[in-house]
């Protein structure tokens, strides 16, 4: 199978994309946050979810639909406030449950699934994603002659780069709850409570 992108390409692409990713923004913040309160897994998650949200928009670059991804503006818009609203939502459990340990024990709020479609929601949420992948992109690959290797090695960066950033950050968060111990524990919901609201009114207050 043809591959167009050479390695010194690649290797830019991974610098890139990792430094990029490791710029503090909400999902940075959200990756921390679930980290810190409900464990390493959780952060995982979300920066799982973060992952594959940034590999569908980077697919609607590579194959020529960002166009069809501005059409679709408006389902875009409730995309951006659908999200915003459950990271409200998860905000205001986080704040109900803000004195108990950070160990929790399997409910709603620190459910995979929940942890999973917070980093989806939130990159999802960003309409402009996919324009700005096909602006990135052409500087280390040529759209108009990528072959489906090429798309393989890109997500694969993608994965790495993206997923090691944000995996690191969720280690981080974790260490730093299991260092201080769960004399933290209210204090550290209520930090993250108010990093997911602010997250969430970013989302829907954002043009």
């Amino acid at each position: 199978m043809e591959v167009t992108i050479g390695s010194s390409s690649t290797l830019a692409l991974f610098g890139a994309m990792a430094v990029l990713a490791a710029v503090p923004s909400v999902s940075v913040l959200a990756v921390s946050a679930r980290a810190a309160t409900s464990g390493f897994d959780h952060g995982a998650l979300t920066a799982a979810g973060i992952v594959l949200g940034d590999l569908i928009f980077i697919l609607l670059a590579v194959f020529g639909l960002a166009l069809a991804a501005e059409a679709m503006g408006p389902a875009f818009v409730w995309v951006k406030y659908a999200a915003g609203i459950y990271l409200l939502w998860l905000a205001a459990a986080l704040w109900r449950r803000r004195k108990q340990s950070a160990e929790f024990d399997g409910d709603a709020i620190s459910s995979r699934l929940s942890s999973f479609m917070t980093g989806l929601l939130i990159t999802l949420g960003d309409q402009k994603a996919v324009l700005f992948y096909l602006g990135f992109l052409p500087a280390f690959v040529d759209l108009a002659t990528v072959t489906p290797a090429d798309v393989g090695i890109i997500a694969g960066v993608t994965v790495v780069a993206v997923g090691g950033v944000k995996l690191g950050y969720a280690c981080a968060a974790a260490r730093a709850e299991r260092v201080l111990g769960s004399s933290i524990a209210e204090p550290m919901n209520i930090l993250a409570s108010v990093l997911v609201f602010s997250a969430g009114l970013w989302l829907i207050l954002r043009t």
